[in-house]
């Protein structure tokens, strides 16, 4: 996996550093979400895989199944990677130009479990704590999972704040048990 993404970010660089210089970041992210989705279908991972099929009907076939969902430049980006046997690695560029673009908007995507729904409250209340926290805007969803016994389970990119409770009695065994 680590290669994988090893491969891709010099493509996910190029293509944010283009799309930060034109001003036209939501539009490749959409174009690179559009693309990623399309090679992920099984008769295009066929066509993507198949040695018989040449790199420029790889590339033509992806940008017409796309159609007008992906501007000229986006077809010249899949062109380009074709050639390079790199089509494999749009969903990979895709994430990754997510992740440059979270930084560069200095946003955070943070996911909430809680046993119980959260009140719009304790929503803000969590919102501003972690702003302050993290130092960036935060974009929340919470969701419940009745499996926990209470508290929360808070992700936050590569950080996990596990303040359920059943976390909580899973740190207290451990400590128990070195002790």
């Amino acid at each position: 996996m680590a290669e994988i993404a090893t491969i891709a970010r010099p493509y996910a660089n190029a293509v944010f550093e283009i799309a930060k210089k034109r001003r036209t970041i939501d539009e490749w992210s959409r174009e690179l979400m559009v693309l990623a989705a399309v090679a992920g279908q099984p008769a295009i991972q066929e066509v993507i895989d198949s040695p018989a099929v040449t790199s420029l009907q790889k590339s033509t076939t992806l940008a017409r199944v796309c159609g007008d969902d992906i501007s000229r430049e986006g077809k010249q980006f899949l062109h380009v990677l074709a050639r390079n046997k790199r089509l494999h690695l749009l969903a990979e560029i895709s994430t990754q130009f997510e992740a440059l673009r979270a930084l560069e908007q200095a946003s955070l995507d943070v996911d909430v479990i809680s046993a119980y729904p959260l009140d719009d409250a304790e929503q803000k209340r969590l919102t501003e704590t972690l702003a302050r926290r993290f130092e960036r805007e935060i974009r929340l969803t919470s969701r419940v999972d009745e499996t926990l016994l209470g508290g929360v389970v808070i992700r936050a990119g590569d950080t996990v704040i596990d303040g359920s409770v059943r976390g909580k009695l899973e740190k207290l065994s451990e400590t128990l048990q070195r002790a």
